[in-house]
């Protein structure tokens, strides 16, 4: 699990969004997935698919909590995603990146700006060193990436992509975005 993010740009208004988003982060506790070795191993018709929506048996996923609770037991490995309990190694498909950021909040500005983005499944990563924001090559563009935790990556939707987009500063033909300290390249800014 990723540290909790902790805003250092002075006080948060507590009632804002990127308050709301800390306090989630604060209260979420995820199982220990790593520590887990379980003996049986197999496979389920489960897969995510390019814009982060989980399927099994070719449905789509209706449970909002269901997802929540899977995701959370999603771990990576050498031989692709896997759900595991301390019993049960299940290997799932994915598509492209198995979560989706979904919203953005930022607090402070310039040097002192930090921005926090929540999955659909509501890890709430701070952009900074260890969850580096990337752009990757789509079939219709530039997809952005954030790591999340665990070796695993969300697709960032387009509506916080935009956000993040508004956010950034041009310089020198690229569009550069600040967080937690560090600088993140956005691409060219044509």
């Amino acid at each position: 699990m990723s540290a909790s993010p902790q805003a250092n740009t002075g006080p948060v208004d507590p009632l804002s969004p990127f308050a709301e988003l800390l306090e989630l982060q604060a209260a979420r506790r995820l199982p220990p997935v790593a520590q887990w070795r379980p003996t049986r191993e197999g496979q389920i018709d489960i897969r995510i698919d390019r814009e982060g929506v989980w399927h099994h048996e070719g449905a789509r996923f209706e449970r909002p909590a269901l997802v929540r609770l899977f995701a959370s037991i999603l771990r990576k490995e050498a031989g692709g995603y896997f759900l595991v309990t301390p019993q049960e190694k299940l290997k799932v498909t994915v598509e492209d990146a198995p979560l989706l950021a979904v919203e953005c909040e930022c607090a402070g500005r310039g040097d002192d700006q930090e921005i926090l983005l929540r999955t659909r499944t509501d890890d709430v990563v701070r952009l900074d060193a260890q969850h580096a924001i990337w752009l990757r090559e789509g079939p219709r563009g530039p997809r952005p990436y954030i790591h999340v935790r665990d070796g695993l990556n969300a697709l960032v939707a387009r509506a916080p992509y935009y956000r993040l987009v508004d956010l950034a500063e041009e310089a020198d033909g690229r569009l550069w975005l600040r967080s937690a300290g560090e600088r993140f390249d956005l691409g060219a800014s044509e």
